[in-house]
């Protein structure tokens, strides 16, 4: 590829670039990918209302454990296991959908 290709992919042009940085390096720190976490929400519903409290989900990455979840939402390990109780902790598998509300 050439230097303007992979500045285009990178979203930068010629201009863009500090002296002393290569488009390789531009282009290397541009496209690293970010991690982010997904969680999703569900009201509950009783007869066609929705009640006060929203339950919200949290679906497993690699790596993931109890522990960091909980962490992550400012929770406890016990208070996981209570609103997953069909959940192995020792068993988690990436996708697997939790609740963490």
């Amino acid at each position: 590829m050439t230097v303007a290709v992979l500045l285009v992919r990178a979203g930068l042009s010629a201009s863009d670039e500090p002296s002393g940085t290569t488009a390789a390096t531009a282009t290397t720190t541009a496209t690293r990918p970010t991690t982010t976490r997904r969680t999703t929400t569900a009201a509950t519903t009783t007869a066609g209302t929705t009640t006060a409290g929203e339950q919200r989900f949290y679906t497993i990455e690699r790596g993931d454990t109890f522990g960091s979840i909980a962490a992550e939402f400012d929770t406890t390990v016990e208070r996981l296991r209570e609103l997953n109780p069909e959940v192995d902790p020792t068993q988690l598998t990436i996708g697997q959908r939790i609740r963490v509300e």
